[in-house]
């Protein structure tokens, strides 16, 4: 990402000087650039050629706050400021202490902020979140815990953790990404170094997700396949997988559904798709699934191709990933309102059951469901801000893609729910006993069924199943685009001119993850991870990171950042929420899961306790990169102890801030 620096790109601030009279008492400068860092605040001249101090606060909109410099690039030095040119006129009252900051590492800096990419457009950003935000978790989660939960009740703790817990940690990285324009990892030199470590777990975790999401979207892809035919095959009874409980009670021959009775639906999904019959469990994995292998691998080539060159190529791939699914979402709802028995399904959907709300379980339901539907906490909203313009208003982004994605939950309830009130009158049942299934279930099992005895099945079908194949993608395009910049960042002369390269290897290292998910016993894997690798560990992540930036870094240092790029500060609101309010709501959410772990049960299949110990040492194994670095850092950092944590809490590197053609450099 290194580039030769013309004279063209930075506006000298004064006449040309030798380095070699860069000493005390005078600025460094070289090649038109200035390297000053004085404390108060300042403000540049109307002819953009000389730098005056000012008294004023870093509130002022006239003003470069946080003693923002030009960044230079010549050999190390350090000097105090004097007058001169460039410098504050002798008149002024304020003593100005200047310290030079030289050396390769600003000139890298300055290179790597010009070369960074930014989107094309500020739609492909948008369009881009929203992809990531909304995905398969808003079509099968949110709607079985809302009628899991009070139905129309659950909406009250929902929208209150929204608006206190979520919500605030959305913007919040976004600010934080726009503002630094860093992914993951280096992003802690300039906040608080010794927390280094979360960029290394967000990086894991990424990886463990990418790891079983994708199969998902691998037995969506299967599906998408199988329905190009006259009669969709988990119709009937009459295929080599059916067995002889398989009931059709849509057949036009009376039938009588017993307790043992499965329907096709399930048969096809467990013992087609995933072949679950074939393994006794996670002690006896089975085989590899050749068909579910080759539908991930054209998967994986799709998300290669589609990030391999940048935001400039993925922007442009989510105006039909990201937009497509809202189309057929609008379909899927008015064909689902014109079935017989839809208002059965939308009763029970959004019934209240006011006594709910007095159960804690809810509460936390609703924390866990806006948290993991918005996404903080994988490095994705850090890496796609940092694409943005620096003056970009991301508090207005903020607000229009997490209420996008909340809307998006809540009509997707509509959708599945309209089709399940469809499923008890032809069943002659309550949708409660039709609604049992949840999670990918209710989509391959329940939906299926639902679709394919519908006028024109074929077609519901492939729309269907093609949005949940859109639905993920720029979920995965999201999650790994968080660990290439991360790195990316991180190690600038190693992988900065070989992007191409570092996503091949990196989408080979997660397709080679994702075997144990494609056995016969995958689905048992896939669940695993789902609950244990993701869930308590990301909320771990998102909890340090709000204490570091509200505590160690400081709220209002973080909040004059923000009035750099937008104008205007934070109010009290938001102060409020990410000093006390968000970290004691994810305090409470990982609390309570870790409380009560989940019972894992899959179909017939009971999870042995030794899940539990192996769920936990794989969410461990993300997390310990934390601490590890944390010790690391203390180690390596020269001089006392009390020295070296106060060396490790505070930004090492500056932060360089565009202003017209000058860089300015935050420390």
């Amino acid at each position: 990402m290194e580039k030769k620096t013309t004279s063209n790109e930075t506006e000298p601030l004064t006449s040309k000087k030798d380095t070699s009279d860069c000493s005390k008492g005078e600025d460094c400068k070289e090649n038109g650039l200035v390297v000053r860092n004085p404390k108060p605040a300042l403000r540049l001249a109307e002819d953009g050629t000389k730098a005056h101090a000012s008294r004023g606060d870093k509130g002022e909109a006239a003003q470069i706050s946080n003693g923002y410099s030009g960044v230079q690039s010549s050999a190390p030095c350090d000097g105090e400021g004097e007058d001169g040119q460039g410098t504050a006129p002798a008149a002024t009252t304020t003593t100005t202490t200047t310290s030079t900051t030289c050396g390769a590492e600003a000139q890298q800096q300055l290179m790597e902020l010009e070369d960074r990419e930014t989107w094309s457009k500020k739609i492909d950003f948008l369009l881009s979140v929203i992809g990531y935000a909304v995905d398969l978790g808003n079509v099968w989660r949110f709607p079985y815990i809302c009628y899991q939960n009070g139905g129309g009740a659950f909406l009250i703790p929902y929208t209150i953790m929204a608006l206190f817990g979520g919500i605030p940690l959305f913007y919040m990285e976004l600010a934080l990404g726009q503002y630094h324009r860093n992914g993951c990892i280096s992003i802690w030199r300039k906040i608080c170094p010794i927390f280094k470590g979360i960029g290394f777990a967000i990086c894991i975790i990424d990886l463990y997700v990418a790891s079983y999401y994708n199969t998902i979207m691998a037995w969506a892809f299967y599906y998408l396949i199988s329905s190009f035919t006259a009669e969709l095959p988990w119709t009937s009874c009459t295929n080599p997988w059916n067995t002889g409980n398989c009931t059709n009670y849509f057949s036009k021959d009376n039938v009588s559904w017993s307790l043992h009775s499965i329907s096709p639906a399930e048969e096809f999904y467990t013992r087609q798709v995933l072949q679950v019959h074939r393994s006794n469990g996670l002690d006896d994995l089975g085989g590899i699934s050749w068909q579910l292998t080759l539908c991930l691998l054209l998967i994986f080539t799709i998300v290669y191709f589609s990030i391999w060159k940048g935001v400039k190529t993925s922007g442009k791939v989510v105006w039909v990933t990201a937009t497509f699914p809202y189309i057929i979402l609008f379909i899927l709802l008015v064909r689902g309102a014109t079935l017989p028995g839809a208002w059965r399904g939308v009763l029970y959907y959004l019934k209240p059951d006011w006594q709910k709300l007095l159960a804690t379980e809810v509460w936390v339901d609703a924390a866990a469901q806006i948290f993991f539907s918005l996404g903080p906490g994988f490095g994705v909203l850090l890496a796609y801000s940092s694409y943005n313009k620096f003056h970009n208003n991301c508090y207005q982004d903020a607000l229009v893609t997490s209420t996008v994605n909340c809307l998006t939950s809540f009509v997707s309830g509509f959708v599945i729910f309209t089709v399940l009130g469809y499923m008890a009158e032809m069943r002659n049942e309550d949708v409660s006993e039709v609604a049992k299934d949840t999670g990918p279930s209710l989509l391959f099992i329940t939906y299926a069924e639902a679709i394919a005895n519908m006028p024109a099945s074929t077609f519901f079908a492939i729309i269907f199943f093609l949005m949940l194949l859109t639905l993920g993608l720029d979920s995965t395009f999201a999650g790994l685009e968080g660990v290439i910049t991360g790195v990316l960042d991180e190690f600038p002369h190693v992988w900065g001119k070989r992007r191409e390269l570092f996503v091949l290897g990196l989408t080979i290292l997660c397709f080679l993850g994702s075997l144990a998910t494609l056995t016969f016993g995958g689905a048992y894997v896939v669940k695993l991870f789902e609950e244990y690798a993701t869930g308590p560990a990301v909320l771990t992540v998102v909890f340090l990171e709000a204490v570091a930036v509200s505590w160690f870094y400081g709220i209002t240092q973080f909040c004059n950042d923000v009035k750099e790029m937008l104008g205007s500060a934070p109010g009290w609101y938001w102060r409020v929420c990410w000093v006390a309010i968000s970290p004691l709501f994810l305090l409470f959410v990982t609390c309570s899961f870790l409380s009560s772990p989940p019972e894992l049960r899959l179909f017939d299949y009971d999870y042995p306790y030794w899940t539990t110990v192996v769920g936990y040492c794989i969410g461990t194994s993300s997390i310990i990169f934390i601490p590890i670095y944390m010790i690391y850092r203390l180690v390596i950092t020269p001089g006392t102890l009390k020295e070296r944590i106060l060396k490790s809490i505070t930004p090492e590197t500056a932060t360089e801030i565009p202003f017209g053609d000058i860089r300015m450099n935050a420390v």
